[in-house]
């Protein structure tokens, strides 16, 4: 399924992995937000963790269709998702993404903490209570 990608720190518009990554590669990115998540310090990019009551802000972004295969490859190497592998530091799960433009609800692709590492966060992280990796410090 060829889901739009929900995406909330250093793929954002102005962050480094966004030029690399996405520039020339997208339809459209539209500010938007995740709720049932919280965001944690990576250190030096964040990570996403399913938690009741969070709010994560971000963009959806829609690939150029002619695009979409090679930049679904390109960002799992970025994220280390390898669908079943135990040892992803993330995990590829749908999600239902709230566009801020119209309020509309849409399915996309998230990248959250894999579950060892979410626990880890849970226990040691550094929760960025903004939910907003762009103005976290």
């Amino acid at each position: 399924m060829r889901l739009p990608f929900f995406v909330y720190g250093t793929l954002r518009p102005g962050e480094v992995n966004h030029a690399h990554f996405l520039r020339g590669r997208t339809l459209s990115e539209e500010p938007g937000r995740l709720d049932g998540v919280v965001l944690y310090d990576g250190p030096g990019y964040p990570y996403a963790v399913e938690e009741p009551g969070g709010t994560v802000l971000g963009e959806l972004v829609t690939a150029l269709p002619e695009m979409y295969d090679d930049l679904l490859v390109a960002l799992d190497l970025l994220e280390d998702h390898a669908p079943g592998d135990p040892r992803n530091l993330y995990e590829r799960i749908e999600c239902d993404v709230v566009r801020d433009a119209d309020g509309v609800s849409v399915r996309a692709w998230v990248y959250v903490a894999a579950p060892a590492v979410a626990a880890g966060l849970r226990a040691r992280g550094k929760l960025i209570g903004s939910g907003d990796w762009l103005v976290r410090g």
